[in-house]
């Protein structure tokens, strides 16, 4: 129910961390996010089956090593990265809203943007899903996570503990984020329900602490959370030109 398309474009094919193009498949055009980073050999899309999708199916079922992509249209989006600065950053996702995200990251270890004047920028990435099994590139952060002492993956897995023995984050994406937000954070403006979280220790033995007023945001999922996230966010303090979102569906 979870795949990543990897395919080779016939022509040089720019574009920058965040954005997406448009595929067609059997007739069916269907934009995706770009989840590989431009340095990669191929361009990589992640897509989940969506009974009833008017693509997702088909490229699941379907689609065969060798097959041909009529049609690549792109690249599109104004949900990049911004200019290297000294700032840390936060990665926050739901599902396959992973995708521009996993992009973005690479990019950002590969072209050594994960330091700013050769100090290290703590790199956080919260990543929401039901069941571990929902969580795309998980292997992928967790290597970047034992590789960097500066780069914390922390999943969210609402439903997880349930079945198995799972002992980190079961909470949700905007309500984990806050439980790393650095002491001392007021937030009068931030839901009553939401400030608890403020308080509350993590499940993780992450040390690291996250500074709201020293932060850029990158989220991306459903529509509504990311306007969710967007608005804790800008609540905690962080500053709004600082932070960046693209929601769907």
């Amino acid at each position: 129910s979870l795949v990543e398309v990897a395919f080779d474009p016939e022509e040089p094919f720019d574009f920058a961390p965040g954005q997406f193009v448009t595929i067609r498949f059997r007739g069916t055009p269907r934009p995706y996010s770009i989840a590989s980073s431009p340095n990669a050999e191929e361009m990589s899309l992640c897509v989940r089956r969506v009974p009833g999708g008017r693509l997702s199916e088909r490229l699941c079922a379907e689609l065969r090593p060798g097959d041909h992509l009529p049609e690549l249209r792109g690249p599109n989006g104004e949900f990049t990265l911004q200019d290297p600065a000294p700032t840390d950053m936060a990665f926050l996702a739901t599902g396959t809203g992973i995708a521009p995200l996993r992009s973005m990251v690479n990019y950002v270890f590969e072209e050594g943007r994960d330091t700013y004047k050769g100090e290290p920028r703590d790199i956080w990435v919260f990543l929401g899903a039901s069941w571990e099994d929902d969580l795309a590139f998980r292997e992928e952060f967790r290597t970047l996570d034992d590789a960097h002492e500066h780069f914390h993956f922390v999943p969210c897995l609402t439903r997880e503990r349930y079945l198995t023995g799972w002992t980190g984050e079961t909470d949700y994406v905007q309500q984990t984020l806050l439980k790393y937000v650095t002491d001392g954070v007021a937030a009068p403006d931030l839901d009553a329900d939401l400030r608890e979280y403020l308080d509350a220790e993590p499940e993780t033995d992450i040390e690291a602490r996250i500074d709201p007023a020293d932060l850029e945001v990158y989220a991306c999922g459903v529509s509504a959370m990311v306007q969710t996230l967007e608005d804790v966010c800008s609540c905690v303090g962080v500053a709004g030109g600082d932070i960046r979102g693209e929601g769907y569906g």
